[in-house]
């Protein structure tokens, strides 16, 4: 009796703990200037622009010369080497799947913009954007005006972005009705995707990380008297913590101290600190700050995509 019981209470709690599943391809896709590795995916391209898409081995120098690229309710087509993807006239979300032989199957969102040239009087279709800075930060063209926005209704609000984040997570928070305007970048969403895998390898085990904060308006950015040049409002920032056990809406205990505080904060950016010299870390080098808990929220750490090193 005692054996049957262990075999009836010890199996159901460890049954109810899935593995993490990362959903990575056994190849990568070259969509224009970005890649992706995993089985869903977004880019954000202006209307009418081409987008070469070709898919390659993991080594990343070889080809995979034949596979399948299904537009919607379109019918498939056979592609031999590299297909050009010219996005339409009009804003909207394009779902492009493909496959080849037995490989996995990826899904590709392509975002096509409203370009910048739409704001007008700092609103784009009634909703507050604000006013870019005019000169960009030391003349880096990271702090260009963004090429464009992407439009997010009610009924593209829980789109799949990647395979752990969502569309909805990463809409300024200061509010207004539908149609809002987001700036996204595919580099950000990479990013998050490696450190959520990362921190699970580590034993630290969650579906994704809280976004407490992803784009900012530069209205609303003014408006939190943040500052002028904060990453958020070119999409390529989100504030994070990791919020499993329980979730809350605060950071866990993940230094397992018995208290939540900058503790936790500090151990999640050593954790993000340790690739920064591996090699495969370098598409995602940026920003990497650490914030105490106030009256408002728990700790949490600042990740960007800059391409240069920032800390604080």
């Amino acid at each position: 009796m005692i054996r049957i019981l262990i075999l009836l209470f010890i199996p159901v709690t460890l049954l109810a703990a899935k593995p993490f599943d990362a959903q990575k391809l056994d190849y990568q896709i070259e969509v224009g200037e970005w890649r992706s590795e995993h089985r869903i995916m977004s880019f954000f391209v202006l209307p009418n622009r081409t987008l070469a898409i070709q898919l390659m081995q993991m080594d990343g120098i070889t080809p995979i010369p034949e596979f399948t690229i299904t537009q919607g309710t379109q019918e498939p087509k056979a592609i031999k080497g590299v297909w050009e993807f010219i996005a339409p006239d009009k804003p909207g979300l394009v779902t492009l799947t493909i496959t080849s032989g037995t490989l996995q199957t990826a899904t590709l969102n392509v975002f096509v913009l409203y370009p910048y040239s739409a704001v007008k009087n700092g609103k784009l279709n009634g909703y507050k954007i604000g006013e870019y800075p005019k000169e960009p930060l030391n003349a880096l063209d990271i702090y260009l005006p963004p090429k464009g926005f992407v439009e997010v209704t009610q009924t593209n609000l829980n789109t799949w972005l990647s395979p752990h984040y969502q569309l909805k997570q990463f809409v300024s928070k200061q509010g207004g009705k539908y149609p809002r305007y987001v700036v996204l970048q595919t580099r950000l969403l990479r990013k998050l995707e490696f450190l959520t895998e990362a921190v699970n390898k580590k034993g630290i085990r969650t579906n994704g990380f809280h976004i407490m904060s992803g784009f900012r308006t530069p209205f609303y950015n003014t408006l939190i008297k943040n500052k002028k040049w904060s990453r958020h409002q070119w999409g390529g920032a989100s504030d994070i913590f990791i919020d499993e056990d329980p979730v809350d809406g605060r950071m866990d205990d993940l230094n397992k101290d018995g208290k939540v505080d900058v503790k936790d904060a500090q151990f999640l950016a050593s954790l993000v600190e340790e690739y920064y010299s591996d090699s495969i870390y370098k598409p995602f080098i940026g920003g990497l700050g650490i914030y105490k808990a106030n009256a408002a929220h728990g700790p949490f750490i600042h990740v960007d995509v800059r391409g240069f090193r920032a800390r604080w």
